[in-house]
């Protein structure tokens, strides 16, 4: 049964920091490349991150450039997305995506930005 869970969301100060994580299971996670998007309320699910199958990241949305980390650790199956100095606009729901042969989604994890 293939599976992507994602993790590490929740409601966070200004300038604070989350980690999310997407663990999969169930396909070939080193063979696919791994895509973070968000979907703010009242707006369309954006793209923000990629990582490719090797592990070289290329950030989409300028606003997170410099602020956002993503990797991965194929051993573990997981993607890793640090998030720091965050902002009000950051607020959304995280979406993880796997993109290779077939495609996969997580469930989304609520990340709020918020004094």
């Amino acid at each position: 049964q293939v599976q992507l869970v994602e993790s590490g969301g929740g409601l966070v100060q200004p300038g604070g920091s989350l980690r999310l994580s997407c663990a999969a299971s169930g396909f070939a996670f080193s063979r696919y490349a791994m895509w973070w998007y968000r979907q703010a309320p009242g707006k369309e699910r954006e793209l923000v991150a990629t990582i490719t199958a090797a592990g070289v990241s290329t950030y989409t949305d300028d606003s997170v450039k410099g602020r956002f980390t993503l990797s991965r650790d194929n051993a573990k199956n997981t993607v890793y997305l640090q998030m720091n100095s965050l902002k009000p606009e950051d607020t959304a729901i995280y979406y993880c995506r796997a993109v290779g042969s077939r495609e996969y989604w997580g469930q989304g994890t609520q990340v709020t930005v918020s004094s």
